[in-house]
Formats: structure tokens, sequence, C-alpha cells
């Protein structure tokens, strides 16, 4: 019996069983059978004892080997990011402390074994209890100097920043993706299933107050903050005070006014589409090839978000995501069965295609209740609230009593805000217990954190 078949039949009986070929033969098309066949290793005669031990360690000591070299890389991470919080840090020197906290985050997804995932953990509660104060010192001198190279980028300035230029200069079909309710960590699992078809660059920006659909991605479509939107074209903003969805029903009109006050010219007519469920994102992934003589068409994907929203309220979503790492895992799982990564593909076979994805807001897994005070007339979110008479720990939140300032609509003399920091929720003393464990434990977004604020926008070219 020949090595070949020796290794189909092994396979036969234990497909886990990790073989190696050691043989005299050369031949690249053995080579190419053996590969195919899932050979662990191959090594070619004459051989000498340590190459066979170094292929027994990395096939049955790797991840022991590996877990070690971890564990004590994370730990030396630890004492830099530990001495780092204690600095006087800028918005890019937090964006570095969020992709080093996401990194070991994906790092010890792998590497559950070491024990290391609750130290990671308190890490990052120490992080954004520094972050939210930093957020909280410097937001207004931000909205205050839009621009200016010493702040960070913002929700509005994106489609200026990142897309115009592609739209003016591309020979191809230019796709603007908005993921709605998209984490960095999120997306880092996600593109490992591009990173063959497509040349990725990322860059980071952070997401205005409140991290919430109707003020962060109107404002992105708009290239406005939203008291601009509000003052200069209230038939857009107006509607109702809480309903996501229905405040969100005008960004394809937000978008053509932006494009005209900037006079960026199509040579087709702006193209917009938002995909709510399964049935459309498959009709989408059907149909995209007939944009590929479309100027720039824009996509929001709404899954995440629903994803988010349908956790706190289903006991089976729990069960499967019990915690950010099966989080990431179940975000992995849709990605690669999705339509998205189908259209994804199809547009890469467009010649000069170029796809940009960001999202307008993260979110964050919350563990804290905080009591809220406040008339029947509140809005209803988790991590934000508007109303008149609002009261909150200031620990827990940051109190808004000049909207102005904020650059968010005021909705009347006597309109608070109130926006929750680190990993805070707010709950009424209503059925206080009641509601402290029912959202206990859920993502929710509109507060100020790392992972609601910091946000990857990621320009793709196709390898084909």
């Amino acid at each position: 019996m020949g090595g070949l078949e020796t290794l189909s039949q092994i396979k036969n009986i234990d497909a886990n069983v990790p073989v190696v070929m050691v043989t005299k033969s050369e031949e690249e098309a053995l080579m190419n059978d053996a590969i195919g066949g899932k050979i662990a290793d191959y090594l070619i005669k004459p051989v000498v004892p340590s190459q066979i031990l170094l292929v027994c360690k990395k096939l049955l000591d790797s991840k022991k080997i590996s877990g070690e070299y971890v564990a004590k890389d994370y730990l030396s991470d630890f004492n830099i990011i530990s001495r780092q919080l204690l600095d006087n840090l800028d918005f890019s020197d937090w964006t570095d402390i969020y992709l080093k906290l996401v990194n070991w985050d994906l790092e010890l997804d792998i590497h559950s074994e070491i024990g290391l995932t609750e130290t990671l953990t308190q890490q990052k509660k120490e992080a954004n209890q520094e972050f939210s104060k930093f957020v909280e010192r410097n937001y207004v001198h931000w909205l205050d100097n839009i621009g200016d190279p010493r702040v960070p980028t913002l929700s509005p300035e994106i489609m200026e920043k990142y897309v115009f230029e592609h739209i003016q200069n591309s020979d191809g079909p230019v796709f603007f993706f908005v993921l709605d309710c998209l984490r960095l960590d999120q997306w880092f699992r996600m593109e490992k299933n591009l990173i063959n078809i497509f040349n990725i660059k990322k860059e980071y920006y952070y997401s205005i107050l409140p991290t919430a659909t109707p003020y962060s991605r109107n404002s992105l479509f708009s290239g406005l903050f939203p008291s601009e939107i509000e003052k200069k074209y209230p038939e857009l903003w107006r509607g109702n005070k809480d309903d996501e969805r229905s405040q969100n029903k005008y960004e394809k009109q937000l978008l053509q006014k932006l494009l005209d006050r900037e006079n960026i010219k199509l040579n087709t007519e702006l193209k917009y589409m938002k995909i709510i469920d399964p049935e459309v994102g498959r009709s989408f992934e059907k149909n995209v090839v007939s944009h590929k003589k479309t100027h720039f068409m824009a996509v929001v994907v709404n899954f995440l978000d629903m994803l988010v929203h349908g956790r706190s309220d289903s006991d089976i979503l729990k069960e499967i995501a019990p915690d950010e790492s099966a989080y990431r895992s179940l975000t992995d799982s849709w990605f690669k069965h999705s339509s998205l990564l189908g259209t994804f593909k199809k547009i890469a076979a467009m010649k000069n295609a170029k796809i940009i994805v960001t999202t307008d807001h993260g979110s964050i897994r919350v563990l804290r209740g905080a009591k809220v005070l406040g008339d029947r007339e509140a809005s209803k979110n988790l991590r934000f609230k508007f109303g008149r008479n609002l009261k909150v720990d200031d620990k827990h939140a940051i109190y808004i009593r000049q909207p102005k300032k904020y650059k968010l609509p005021e909705r009347g003399i006597t309109i608070n805000y109130i926006i929750a920091k680190e990993d805070y929720y707010f709950v009424y003393p209503t059925d206080y217990h009641k509601y402290l464990s029912h959202y206990k434990d859920t993502f929710q977004h509109g507060g100020i954190s790392m992972e609601e604020m910091i946000l990857p926008v990621i320009t793709m070219t196709s390898k084909v």
C-alpha cells in the first residue's frame, strides 16, 4: 500500500488524526495530492531527528506553547497599557489603546485556556472609565474645532474625508456600505473572510453623541450635526422623538442634499438601498451586478443592530451569545453565510469598483444600572435620554443642560439630555429591580465608551 493510499485509509478511520508524510519524492504532483488529502505536514528524506521533533511539537504542543507566549506578551502589554492610562492621552492615543485591547480580545478568544479573559475584561473596564472622562472633558472642544488635526474625525466628516475623493476620481462604481451598530472587534473577525479578495485599508473615526442611529447616522449622511439638520432641513428631522427607524426615513434625501451642497456631480442617479431583512439582502445580492455602471450607491445594512436589540429580549440569542467572545463568533458565522459577503464578492468582480465600509456607532455590553428620575415624556433609550427634569448621578452619565453646546436639537427650553458613561444603563425607580435584571448583560448603544465611539472606516479594492 502506497503512502497516499495509506493516508486515505487513515483519514477514513479518523479524519482528525494528524498524519505526517516522509518521502524521498520531491514531485510537485505528489505534494499537491498529499495536501489535497489533508496531510498535516510533509518531510523530504533525508531527515534528521530535530526535524521530526519540530513537527511533533508543532502538531502536539503548538497550542500550549503559543498560549504560553500569548500570556507572557499580554501581561507585558497589560503593564504598558496600565501606565498609558495614567498619562495625558489624546484621541489618537485612545484609538491605539482600543486597537490593542481589541486585538487581545481576538487573541484570547483563541487561547481562552490561559485564563486571562477576566483580566482583560477588567482592564477594558478601567480603560472605559478613563475614556469617558476624556470624552467628557474634550467633546465640546472637538465640536467647536471640527477639521483641526488635533481633534478626531467625527461623523459629519466621513463623506467628505473618505468617500467624495473616490466618487470624483474612480473609473468604476463606488459603493458606500453602512453596517449599523458594527463594532471594531466584529469587523476584525469579518475581514478575515475578505483578505483574499480585497486590498483593505483601515482608518478610524469617532461617532458623535449620542451614539444612536437618529443622531449618528443622519449626521453621517448629511455631513451636519443634529442641531444643524434640524435648523437647515426641519422637514427631514421632524417626526417622533424616539423611534430610530422612523427618524431615519430621509437618509437618501440628506445624502443628496450633501452632494448638492458640495457640488459633487454624479454620472448617474444616486442609488440608495436599506437592507432590513434577509429577503431584501438576497435580492440585492442577486441584482447587484446591474449596478456596475452606477456611479455611486449607498447601502445601509441593519442586521447587526437588529441582533443587538433582539438579544435583549431573546433567551435563545442570549444562550447562543452569552458573552462578547460568543457575540463576535455569532457575527462571524452570520457574515460567512450572509448575502452581504456574496454581494461583496460580486462587486469585487466589477471593473475598478471601490467599496467603503463603515458604521454609525458600535455597542457595549451593559452590566451596571444607573437610577434615573424623569417625567413620563422622557425618551425610552437605555444609554441616553432627553426630557424634562431628568436626574442621574453624574458619576454614571454626562448631564447636558445646554443641548446647543453639544450641537443637539433643543426640543424646547426645558429639555435636557443625559448620556451614559462606561457600561451603565438607565433604569427608572418604578419596578427598578425587574428592569435592572432584565437589561443587565445586554448590548446597548447611545452612550460613551470605546466600543460605541471608536469606529472603523474601511476602503476595499478588488484583488481580482
